[in-house]
């Protein structure tokens, strides 16, 4: 039999391009927002954007290993993957190697970086389901034979998650968990049934969490302590309103002066809102939504079901991060603790975001 030649073109532009707008905003922003908070815990303004630059080179390196990489290949380790992250997620509790951080223990102390593989564990967990719908798409329908079994993997990264705390990455696994499995021909009611059951889960861990309590009960009732739980989302609100439709200017803004907490990480759109205005607002919510649109099309034409679903995992991974992170600064839903991707300081987001686009745009090469 004639073996199929696949032709290798170049990669998408277009999604190239986005991703460099954004990662633009995010020096951009970074610059403006974290000098008073460099100054004031390392005596050096531009501690945090040196370090940004950093992680932008280690994510280029990223980038280019997951454009040149036979993505393929993936699919003879995805176990071994697996239990890889399960052991790194373990290695976060144990004293010396994790590091405690806003209550959560979610890192390891590599030295030159702090590694945080619940980002890791998200690009993993894509990597085994759209493997596994490929080679068991006859069983998906079937609820313990095709779905539970794969819930089952992915339930047990999501308990490592939990105890961290991390609900925000937690919600971001679990999501696109559903998403690829409805997509790979799950049936609605099945999916139903482990939405509604996730969801009690949820609830349960919350309820035993004073952490994760607190911060539900803030976003029910954000003006009931406004300047304890609830100060991150009230001076957010400030920030975004102060801008208006020109914003304050770049450098403006007056809310990252120890008023906004994580104003160069979790809440940097925020400070985007107060100095850009309306208008950069609008432009990054536009760029992630053509960026959506244009990996909705690399998902059209791919020609097998791994690339497929892969493209699927690793767009919807982005997506709902940046809606999970835009609807915390907007105070939709509360805190969670998920970066803006491209945008927001982290290392270790930074780092997989663009090894992510990297293998989106190594599938991208692949289609006609």
């Amino acid at each position: 039999m004639e073996k199929e030649i696949i032709k290798i073109g170049p990669p998408d532009y277009v999604l190239l391009f986005m991703v460099l707008l954004l990662a633009s905003f995010g020096v951009i922003m970074i610059l403006s927002a974290s000098p008073s908070v460099g100054y004031e815990y390392f005596g050096d303004p531009f501690y945090f954007i040196k370090r940004h630059l950093f992680y932008l080179f280690l994510g280029f390196c990223a980038f280019i290993f997951g454009l040149v990489v036979n993505y393929q290949e993936f699919k003879k380790y995805s176990f071994i993957l697996i239990i890889a992250i399960i052991v790194l997620l373990v290695l976060t509790s144990l004293p010396g190697l994790g590091v405690i951080a806003g209550g959560a223990r979610r890192w390891l102390n590599l030295r030159i970086f702090l590694f945080q593989p619940s980002e890791l564990a998200k690009i993993i967990v894509v990597l085994f389901l759209a493997n596994a719908i490929e080679k068991k798409r006859e069983k998906i329908t079937d609820f313990w034979r095709g779905l539970i079994p794969l819930l089952s993997v992915v339930g047990i990264i999501v308990l490592f998650i939990l105890k961290q705390p991390d609900l925000g990455t937690t919600l971001v696994i679990v999501s696109l968990a559903i998403i690829m499995l409805f997509v790979g021909g799950a049936k609605s009611t099945h999916i139903l049934t482990i939405v509604f059951t996730g969801l009690a889960g949820t609830v349960a861990v919350i309820l035993r969490n004073p952490y994760q309590m607190q911060r539900i009960f803030g976003y029910l009732n954000p003006w009931k302590d406004p300047l304890g739980i609830n100060f991150h989302v009230i001076q957010s609100w400030i920030a975004v309103g102060s801008g208006g439709i020109f914003g304050l200017g770049l450098g403006g803004s007056k809310l990252k002066y120890s008023y906004l907490p994580q104003q160069y990480t979790d809440f940097i759109f925020a400070i985007l809102c107060e100095e850009g205005g309306f208008i950069f607002s609008a432009i990054v919510v536009i760029v992630l939504m053509l960026f959506m649109i244009r990996c909705f099309r690399i998902i059209l034409k791919v020609q097998n079901d791994f690339e497929r679903h892969l493209t699927l995992g690793l767009s919807m991974y982005l997506v709902c991060q940046a809606v999970l992170n835009l609807c915390v600064v907007l105070g939709v839903l509360p805190a969670t603790g998920v970066p803006l991707p491209f945008i927001s300081f982290g290392g270790t987001s930074l780092i997989i975001s663009f090894f992510t686009c990297g293998l989106l745009a190594n599938i991208s090469r692949r289609i006609n």
